[in-house]
């Protein structure tokens, strides 16, 4: 089965809201079998809407709209359903008892605009909205399944989950879908893709390779689709496995781990604890790791060291070094990770020194240039990046990047 999502709202065409409901309808849909086709925003426009419903029509087999069901004059759904669907509005009792109800058990006084949301074009069917006011309504017409929702985040997903997806499935119309990501860190996605082209070339058919870069990890993503999901996971694991024989020192976990996670779980595994030590980074890092739950099981703290007097006296940095190396470089970021090590009492600590720019930087070190430096039960490492001029990007890339040396020097104990 096919599906098209339409999410109607000028709101959205101008940037004042960001559409979260498809993403989640699509992620539900794909989890129920059903591929998501095409999305389209449209306005507030009769003609607009009927125009996308057309378009729809020829591709999908289900149409879902999401939007344009409230009490006020610029919510048009329904009366752009009507006249699609050569029908008139009618008076619902069951919602309307629902919505008084709704409205008694909060102590507010319904009005004539409250009473209009019991009005529904007479051939739909109804969804009982028990989260919100607005009732979905279900329409089918050659061969194509319209349903509209409230753009209310809660109220449609109260209907998706319990109205739309159990009905469908009771028509047996879905397929399966089976979806893998694969989460890799330290090969940019061209150097990635030449490293894997043989294996992807030899996937089956039915089995598809997307890459999904951003600045802190490439994404690979592997979608099966076919009858028997269980025979799809059988497939699409098997092919993880091939997989992680290629590149196994780049892939840091899968779906939606995160690096931290995995890290804080091979710690607490090791019964090891971790600090942090930041300059360029500016407490990035820590935030990434705290943002886990239970954290406090395993990283003990940090230091935002962003001046060279904090990285000599919280960390124990050498005056020296600093005046001879300068703060951008492998003596000082060493020292900064063994000083947190030391002074936190931890098995690990990480650190970063770098210049994130836009400005600071010199020929020799140029604005992008990153000391990033691990300091563990047997030995310190640090390494040179160079990552760019953009200084959010440079942050991000520092903070996952020395993460994964941190990673890769923790599953060495």
């Amino acid at each position: 089965m096919k599906a098209e999502i339409i999410t109607i709202g000028d709101e959205i065409l101008i940037g004042q809201i960001v559409d979260t409901n498809s993403a989640w309808i699509a992620e539900q849909f794909n989890l129920g079998g059903i591929e998501i086709y095409q999305i389209t925003s449209v306005h507030d426009d009769a003609a607009h809407i009927k125009s996308a419903l057309d378009n729809a029509k020829e591709n999908a087999d289900l149409v879902i709209l999401t939007g344009g069901l409230g009490p006020t004059k610029d919510d048009i759904t329904k009366n752009v359903l009507c006249a699609y669907f050569q029908t008139k509005l009618v008076f619902h009792e069951p919602t309307f008892e629902q919505i008084k109800n709704r409205f008694k058990n909060r102590n507010i006084d319904l009005n004539k605009l409250n009473r209009g949301q019991a009005m529904v074009p007479e051939t739909c069917t109804v969804l009982p909205n028990k989260a919100g006011t607005a009732p979905g309504m279900w329409f089918e017409k050659d061969d194509t399944i319209f349903v509209s929702v409230p753009g209310v985040p809660f109220e449609m997903k109260y209907l998706v989950e319990n109205e739309i997806l159990p009905r469908l499935q009771n028509r047996s119309k879905t397929g399966a879908i089976y979806h893998k990501t694969v989460l890799t860190q330290g090969l940019p996605e061209s150097m990635l893709a030449e490293r894997i082209e043989n294996w992807e070339n030899s996937l089956p058919k039915h089995i598809k390779l997307a890459y999904l870069p951003n600045p802190m990890s490439v994404r690979l993503r592997l979608s099966a689709v076919g009858t028997d999901l269980e025979q799809l996971k059988h497939e699409v694991e098997k092919e993880m496995g091939t997989l992680k024989q290629l590149i196994p020192e780049y892939i840091f976990g899968y779906d939606n781990e995160t690096l931290a996670e995995v890290i804080g779980r091979n710690l607490l595994e090791n019964g090891q604890t971790l600090a942090v030590a930041e300059s360029c980074t500016g407490g990035y890092i820590s935030h990434l790791i705290t943002s886990v739950p239970g954290s406090s099981g395993w990283y003990k703290g940090g230091v935002t060291a962003y001046s060279n007097e904090i990285k000599q006296k919280m960390l124990g940095v050498s005056g020296d070094s600093l005046l001879k190396y300068g703060a951008v470089s492998e003596n000082v970021v060493r020292e900064m990770a063994e000083g947190a090590r030391q002074k936190l009492a931890v098995d690990f600590a990480v650190a970063t020194s770098g210049i994130a720019g836009p400005t600071g930087g010199t020929e020799e070190k140029p604005v992008g240039t990153v000391w990033i430096a691990v300091a563990g039960p047997g030995k310190t490492i640090a390494q040179k990046f160079v990552f760019g001029d953009n200084r959010e990007r440079n942050i991000i890339r520092s903070g996952q990047t020395a993460l994964q040396l941190l990673r890769r020097q923790v599953l060495k104990g």
